[in-house]
């Protein structure tokens, strides 16, 4: 399945609390129960003014309905095209 980049704008989301972040893990994970097996949340990360999501889904479509459900934005979804890393720099 396809991995995804998802960017959630969160005014102020650095200074949101655990308590906070758990809630909104807590709402993304009853979301993702509730669509099945063709999306899993891998992980994100909090930043200043936004979340940004790693997701496998089998499409957009699945990543919007998650952020819907999970009352959640998704201001970008963007299909992964590629994974590098220093090792890509090596030659074969």
């Amino acid at each position: 399945m396809p991995k995804y980049i998802i960017e959630r704008e969160i005014p102020n989301a650095a200074a949101l609390s655990w308590a906070e972040l758990q809630e909104i893990a807590q709402r993304s994970c009853e979301a993702l129960v509730q669509l099945g097996t063709h999306i899993q949340w891998v992980q994100s990360f909090v930043t200043e003014d936004k979340m940004t999501c790693v997701y496998i889904a089998a499409n957009q479509d699945l990543i919007r309905e998650h952020a819907r459900r999970g009352g959640l934005p998704a201001d970008r979804v963007l299909e992964v095209a590629a994974v590098i890393d220093p090792t890509t720099a090596e030659p074969k």
